[in-house]
């Protein structure tokens, strides 16, 4: 039931909402008609038409714990939250300051507010934007009952996406975990009928998306006009109270026009003349003025408002367009934490979170373990002297892990800290993003290195959030994935692929060849101020050759520096993986000289190390079971070529995969994969060049 006109403007600061929409609409109106013809700001996505649903939604967002994860039509709310005039203006220009210092698209916001509402990193992607929303409200959830952190008992999590959204993947992610979890999470759907050209019977079946959620259970839908502010704000304050109050994740969708194009490239040729002036006739910037004139307010007033918002973003602009160019020299700055720079939100360190007692030297008991309950006690160590720590993915809770590294671990700590996920990869990943941003540690477990492919979008946005913001944000979450070959390969489970991930910006990636350092990388890892892949190799789960006594619960191995596996002087091998066995076993064979290097991690690689050997040895042969084009040992190649060419006697040489999957078929995985045979004839190569 609506309620009056009377009764709904005594709870809206009307006058307020149309100095937003004023505001909103002068700064697209500067934009669209000078700055970008001007080419003083290169990107533009208008939001008109768009503004009085996020203004409205805006001004109920009150808690210092919600969160709203955005796209790139949400400057209006921004501005609302309280997003600096300037900087609004000076991002889309580029110009030094703002959210991102000049690094993102001037739309792509983010607000990270310690006292207030934070607004999550946006990205310049379609349908990304909600699943770290899930994230940051299932960590509400953990704070709130687990922690027992009263602060978080209101707080619920936003997330604004247009109709065309609603055809990706991060959207049926998270409406799915939001549902099965229900958990306190509004979806706002702004319906403008098209998704850049192509209209919503194309995004979904009918082309309205509630409609096809009538039986989604613990979801509860509200739906209406956008640019009706008497039905907007009541439904809008409805969805918020709703979710608010735990009634479960709500959708709200809003019918608004969207009254210029994608972006300002786009002439909207594709619509109906007809549309186009339907749609101006909806413009809610109209709307608002005929409902608040004259009742609430008078012609007067609306045309000082109006008048004092074109005045204000004149100035500001002019402000904006004067400010510097940003630093040149700072611009690599950031891909990973810089030490005394911390982020504003995410992670442990902004909460000052102190970990234990940690040992670079070990502390080996007698029994030896292989890397599956190496992996499990360093785990259950962690989740026993950190409250923040949660690990979850597919079959990690009863099951104990495709691999059985999680192994009775959701007995010992409860289904809120480890627990099993839908089977969705971009789920998992982004979810743990959301968590991150929220002050938790997630360790989040990717079955097969293959299966991590439909999280790329979340795996790429992590690794760049740090960049992207200039510091404001950071996700620092584990990964771990299996791969590689086993007791037989595939295309599917055998992948190895590491190679992908070091050349993800912002990532670390640790690979382990034995138990004693899958212990203390992985600790390393989860009390990282980075994001990390943490790559466990499925031959050596459970081998002979990594078997290591568990080096106590203070170990922890430096990312960056490798282990020298044996000492020598006639030849190098740099290796990791699974190669390490089989370069070991090659040398002891012939018997010759060699100094064989575990990387261990590939980003941070020890570079130091590396070229040190080789100045003694002079000569270098690099062994992994990744392909061979553009495989990691070609960024190692490189660099040896470059900076000890001197001191090189022969070509350095590499022994990788050829450039196709992993065979099944046990004989023709093992024609292809770096052996001991093909090492030996290498190094036989090498040594008489």
């Amino acid at each position: 039931m609506v309620k009056t006109k009377q009764r709904t403007v005594s709870k809206v600061d009307w006058k307020d909402v149309a100095r937003l929409v004023l505001l909103s609409r002068a700064m697209d109106e500067k934009e669209e008609s000078e700055l970008v013809p001007q080419k003083k700001v290169l990107y533009q996505f208008s939001a008109r038409g768009h503004e009085l649903g996020q203004i409205l939604l805006g001004k109920l967002l009150d808690n210092k714990n919600d969160a709203a994860s955005a796209y790139y039509r949400s400057r209006p709310l921004l501005l609302t939250l309280g997003l600096d005039l300037e900087d609004a203006m000076a991002a889309p220009m580029g110009k030094s300051g703002s959210y991102s210092d000049g690094r993102d698209i001037g739309v792509v916001c983010n607000r990270p507010d310690v006292d207030g509402v934070k607004v999550l990193p946006m990205a310049g992607d379609v349908g990304s934007q909600y699943t770290p929303a899930i994230g940051w409200a299932q960590a509400i959830e953990y704070r709130r009952t687990v922690l027992k952190e009263k602060e978080y008992d209101k707080a619920i999590s936003v997330i604004l996406g247009g109709d065309g959204s609603v055809a990706t993947n991060g959207f049926w992610s998270a409406l799915t975990i939001a549902t099965t979890q229900n958990l306190p999470v509004l979806f706002y759907i702004e319906d403008n009928g098209y998704g850049i050209s192509v209209t919503s019977e194309f995004q979904t079946p009918g082309g309205v998306i509630t409609d096809n959620l009538q039986s989604f259970k613990n979801l509860r839908i509200i739906e209406g006009d956008g640019t009706n502010p008497e039905e907007a704000a009541t439904l809008m304050k409805e969805a918020v109270a709703s979710v608010r109050d735990r009634k479960g994740p709500t959708m709200i969708r809003l019918k608004v026009p969207r009254l210029n194009g994608h972006s300002y490239q786009d002439n909207q040729a594709y619509k109906p003349e007809e549309l186009v002036e339907e749609e101006k006739q909806r413009d809610p910037l109209d709307t608002l003025k005929g409902y608040l004139v004259p009742d609430t307010l008078t012609e007067r007033v609306w045309n000082n408002l109006e008048k004092k918002a074109e005045e204000i973003i004149s100035k500001t602009a002019e402000a904006a367009l004067s400010r510097s160019e940003p630093d040149t020299s700072s611009t690599e700055k950031f891909a990973f934490a810089e030490e005394g720079e911390l982020q504003t939100i995410g992670g442990l360190a902004v909460e000052g979170h102190k970990f234990p007692k940690e040992n670079e030297k070990p502390s080996p008991e007698k029994q030896r373990i292989n890397i599956v309950e190496a992996i499990r006690r360093t785990l259950e160590y962690e989740l026993e002297t950190n409250p923040k720590l949660l690990v979850f993915g597919e079959d990690v809770g009863l099951k104990g892990g495709v691999h059985a590294a999680t192994m009775d671990l959701q007995s010992k700590f409860g289904e809120q800290r480890v627990f099993d996920t839908s089977l969705s990869e971009e789920g998992i990943v982004g979810r743990a993003v959301g968590m991150a941003y929220a002050g938790l540690m997630p360790v989040a477990e990717i079955q097969f290195r293959k299966y991590a492919d439909p999280a790329t979008e979340q795996l790429n946005n992590c690794g760049t959030t740090r960049w992207r913001t200039a510091n404001r944000f950071a996700a620092p979450i584990v990964v771990r994935m299996p791969g590689g070959f086993a007791k037989c390969g595939d295309p599917w489970h055998s992948m190895s692929n590491e190679v992908f991930f070091a050349h993800a910006i912002g990532w670390q990636v640790a690979m382990p060849s034995n138990a004693e350092d899958a212990v203390g990388l992985l600790r390393t890892a989860m009390r990282s101020n980075n994001p990390t892949i943490f790559f466990e190799h499925r031959n050596l789960l459970d081998a002979k050759y990594a078997r290591k006594p568990y080096p106590g619960n203070e170990f922890v191995v430096p990312f960056g520096k490798a282990k020298n596996l044996k000492e020598g002087n006639e030849v190098t091998i740099i290796t990791w993986g699974a190669m390490c066995e089989r370069a070991e076993q090659a040398v002891e064979e012939m018997g010759v000289s060699a100094d064989i290097l575990d990387l261990r991690t590939m980003m941070p690689w020890d570079k130091e190390a590396c070229l040190e050997s080789v100045k003694k040895t002079n000569r270098c042969l690099i062994v992994h079971e990744d392909n061979k084009t553009a495989g990691f040992g070609a960024e190692i190649a490189a660099v040896l070529t470059s900076e000890a060419f001197e001191d090189l006697d022969a070509p350095i040489e590499r022994i990788t995969m050829p450039d196709i999957p992993v065979p099944y078929n046990v004989g023709l995985m093992e024609s292809v994969l770096p052996n001991v045979q093909k090492i030996t004839h290498k190094i036989d190569s090498l040594l008489s060049f």
